[in-house]
């Protein structure tokens, strides 16, 4: 017997759980301390009424015989008929028209993100930004691909564009992006669209974040760019949307234009999901089927709205210290120079041992993240409110 020994080429910790280790070590020399964590992106509001009430009544409905639901038709293993047509008609409320069949329900973005990657040959080689969520570069290290890396710099904003020099089969964009919260615009993702067709790549598009996009001039999907469908598969998500981080749903749309080799994705997938997956909870999708109805849309813009205040908070910190950063805007993400010259670990210790606060290091993301550190908008108010004080207060002092 063999192992997979491409895992032994991991780090040896995946970055947020070597954060919390070190907060952890911290509070255990410091107890009573009150530590505030704008670091790992989770939510802190609860779910949406309308959310909760659907997945009540689908509880109910579990409760009975005439409508309990067990292994559902193969079809509804993508997800039951009202969730999918709810996200249809989300993107058609964007510009961009789905078939019912090209939408396939999973319980995350992360999931699917490392998994879609079944369908495509270990010979492929993958182009990653850098910096960018770890999970990217990890998913393709563990299947023994050849990486290539887009560099991410304040030069180009953290919106690196196609080089013709370099050949890629797989082409990863997060955009509003993680870690550095920079939104390519339409012409950006035209240039990407391209790029990927001319070589006979395939984008996979992670729009986790789309709800954050304030600005109508900024695309919500990569679907809104001309020819995108014939080379690109876009992954989203209902946890920063609705604040599914505990619950686990997200959804994946891979379009019937995709084909490589002749041999359709979506069938491919559709073909992958049926072995290895077995379908969303009905109880978790009764509750993302109402995220976008009229009323859903409603509740979670105001959730958003109270995230956004957060960012605007910490971008005013930021410019009153005179300390460059991407992100805030359209992103939950605030992506900072680290002041004095400090590499991003540094950094997270000064902060942690003199404000309390945590935040995530910049390298931790790549190598282009040296130097920088990831501040997040989904605290509470009142935490949010108080690590801008002490961030104000320790930089401000250290400046004069």
């Amino acid at each position: 017997m063999k192992i997979n020994e491409n895992h032994l080429n991991l780090k040896e910790s995946y970055l947020f759980p070597l954060v919390a280790s070190k907060v952890a070590a911290y509070q255990e020399r410091h107890p009573g301390e009150k530590i505030i964590k704008l670091s790992i992106g989770d939510v802190t509001l609860p779910l949406a009424p309308v959310i909760i009430e659907a997945m009540h009544r689908a509880v109910d409905d579990m409760s009975k015989g005439a409508s309990f639901k067990g292994y559902g038709p193969d079809a509804t293993r993508y997800g039951y008929p009202n969730l999918i047509d709810s996200v249809a008609a989300a993107y058609a409320r964007k510009g961009v028209s789905l078939g019912r069949e090209e939408i396939f329900i999973s319980d995350g973005a992360k999931c699917d993100l490392g998994n879609i990657l079944d369908i495509f040959s270990e010979d492929n080689v993958v182009l990653i930004p850098d910096p960018v969520y770890p999970a990217y570069v990890d998913a393709n290290i563990m299947a023994g691909r050849k990486i290539l890396f887009s560099c991410a710099t304040e030069e180009n904003g953290f919106l690196p564009m196609p080089n013709d020099e370099i050949k890629a089969d797989i082409i990863y964009i997060c955009s509003p992006n993680n870690p550095t919260g920079a939104v390519y615009t339409k012409e950006q993702l035209r240039a990407w669209v391209a790029y990927a067709r001319s070589n006979d790549a395939v984008i996979l598009f992670d729009a986790a974040y789309e709800h954050f996009v304030s600005d109508p001039a900024l695309p919500r999907s990569i679907f809104e760019v001309e020819g995108a469908k014939e080379c690109a598969i876009e992954i989203s998500s209902y946890s920063k949307t609705a604040g599914f981080t505990g619950v686990r749903c997200g959804y994946t749309v891979v379009p019937k234009e995709l084909e490589r080799g002749g041999v359709s994705l979506n069938r491919l997938w559709a073909r992958r999901q049926t072995t290895k997956f077995n379908g969303v909870s009905y109880i978790t999708q009764m509750g993302a089927a109402a995220v976008f109805t009229e009323e859903g849309e409603r509740q979670i813009a105001a959730n958003i709205a109270y995230y956004r205040e957060n960012a605007k908070m910490i971008a005013g910190c930021l410019d009153a210290l005179g300390i460059w950063y991407t992100g805030g805007k359209n992103s939950p993400y605030l992506w900072m120079k680290c002041p004095e010259g400090m590499t991003s670990w540094q950094f997270f210790d000064y902060l942690l041992e003199n404000a309390k606060v945590v935040g995530t290091p910049g390298s931790g993301f790549g190598r282009s993240g040296e130097g920088f550190f990831r501040l997040t908008a989904f605290g509470t108010h009142e935490n949010t409110a108080e690590a801008c004080r002490r961030i104000t207060e320790l930089l401000g002092n250290a400046k004069s």
